[in-house]
């Protein structure tokens, strides 16, 4: 039998650190019967956390929201996030940390009567889109699954709830494209999975306002965007006028900024990243260096 390696990903759970392949919740944990849980992601690379305050501040928003409670403090979260890293000895990591409902301790059917439960994990580096795309650019599409209204499901919350999401994917994959971007009922661009997008058009760089989750890789670039002096504009954004961008590119943890080449029949770029996009790309791998958003770990012992 082959015990599994560090390098395959270490957890978190129940005080202690085990392989990522031996952690399990129960089957009547209601994270899973009811994708009652919120988790934040926050990505390493070449040995260094980026904006890990940024992520353990939603990931502590998202819990009050959630009315979650666990005994884990925020400098406990941090340490332990730490930890899984340096045991892996992963240097570039796609770090996780959940908070589930998890189980009643009493006879109820009240998500106060549930005990919630944390755990988290560091696995090798995972891209969102193929890395060959992040270099060519990406090729999304717009499906008929419309985005979950943010009055059901606030997407400020970092959620498992993905039906429309899976439903899109399934969708992308039959066109052919790399992933999809979701749109509203109202016809408005919301959000891919797990990823914002913007257009870039006439100078200006223009995000969708609603039915989003607030990235912290959406926040960088929109910082990107105003120290090169570009207007930012946060706001409802049609399917038409994104489509009719002067360029689109999207962000995420698990890779930055991702170039956009194609959008449904829509042709960027000559079917190629655009030079404002490959600006902030630039721009963001360098703002990965600063201090500031750094937090390198130490992999002696």
């Amino acid at each position: 039998m082959t015990l599994p390696s560090p390098s395959d990903g270490i957890a978190w759970m129940d005080d202690a650190f085990i392989p990522l392949a031996d952690a399990k919740i129960g089957v009547a944990d209601w994270g899973f019967i009811r994708s009652d849980a919120t988790y934040d992601v926050v990505s390493v690379w070449d040995g260094a956390f980026f904006r890990i305050e940024d992520h353990l501040d939603r990931f502590m928003a998202s819990m009050e929201k959630l009315r979650m409670n666990i005994p884990q403090t925020r400098d406990d979260i941090r340490d332990i996030l730490i930890q899984c890293v340096r045991r892996s000895g992963l240097v570039r990591a796609y770090v996780a940390f959940v908070c589930t409902r998890g189980q009643p301790i009493r006879p109820s059917r009240m998500p106060g009567a549930c005990r919630n439960v944390f755990f988290a994990y560091a696995k090798p580096w995972v891209w969102v889109f193929p890395e060959e795309a992040m270099k060519k650019g990406v090729r999304l599409m717009i499906p008929e699954s419309v985005r979950i209204p943010p009055e059901s499901v606030d997407p400020r919350v970092k959620n498992y709830h993905w039906g429309d999401m899976t439903y899109g994917l399934f969708e992308a994959e039959d066109a052919g494209a790399d992933s999809a971007v979701l749109a509203d009922a109202d016809g408005m661009i919301c959000e891919g999975p797990g990823f914002n997008v913007f257009a870039i058009k006439d100078g200006r760089l223009i995000t969708p306002n609603r039915g989003v989750l607030e990235g912290i890789s959406r926040r960088t670039a929109m910082e990107i965007a105003q120290e090169m002096g570009m207007p930012v504009e946060v706001r409802p954004l049609p399917i038409g006028e994104f489509k009719e961008a002067d360029e689109v590119f999207a962000t995420t943890s698990a890779g930055g900024i991702a170039p956009v080449r194609r959008v449904d029949d829509r042709v960027f770029s000559n079917d190629a990243p655009g030079a404002v996009t490959l600006e902030i790309l630039s721009r963001y791998w360098d703002l990965r260096h600063r201090p500031e958003h750094r937090l390198e770990v130490s992999y002696d012992d």
